[in-house]
């Protein structure tokens, strides 16, 4: 695998190695030993699978504050998406920053998201994402950003055409949210 460091800290893209043959196509998803420079002594604890079909779609922009804080890796295994992910950790010197990476199904990208990093995506093309999480999902501890927040100033590749009710009504950043530390 290809790992490729970003703009913000802990967060990587992953190209997996494709081999192909007469026959089709092999490639991982996932490998500890590859992995175990940054994913340290975390677990998978869930692997959930999401799929989105309105082009223009935004879903997210999520996190877990602490103790559920979590490590995701994100793969589009069918489709096209915008993949965004926006740090909210205390004291980090890219916080509030943004970054953004195209995965395709065909691409072989998957997006590795630390505790602290908040994720979203909008679909450019009818979709379905692969999710491996190192923590479990908890209601109680979700927290989220707009993503049409004048702060954030996320330069999203399509309008967007469709948000989830949820989604649309959390608040905007005011001068008081100091992120979370993780």
């Amino acid at each position: 695998m290809l790992i490729k460091n970003t703009n913000i800290a802990g967060v990587k893209v992953v190209t997996a190695r494709v081999n192909e043959d007469h026959r089709g196509s092999f490639s991982r998803s996932f490998c500890m030993q590859e992995f175990q420079d940054f994913f340290k002594n975390r677990e998978i604890t869930q692997i959930n699978l999401s799929q989105t079909n309105n082009i223009g779609t935004v879903r997210g922009i999520h996190f877990q504050y602490p103790p559920k804080s979590e490590m995701k890796i994100v793969r589009c295994i069918i489709g096209r998406i915008w993949d965004v992910v926006v740090d909210v950790r205390r004291n980090s010197t890219t916080f509030l920053k943004w970054y953004a990476e195209e995965l395709t199904a065909e691409n072989n990208k998957m997006m590795v998201i630390p505790e602290g990093v908040a994720h979203g995506f909008q679909v450019l093309e009818k979709a379905q994402l692969l999710y491996m999480h190192t923590n479990y999902y908890d209601p109680k501890f979700e927290g989220a950003l707009r993503y049409d927040d004048p702060k954030l100033n996320i330069e999203w590749p399509l309008k967007v055409t469709n948000i989830s009710d949820r989604d649309s009504q959390n608040a905007f950043l005011n001068d008081s949210f100091d992120g979370i530390q993780v």
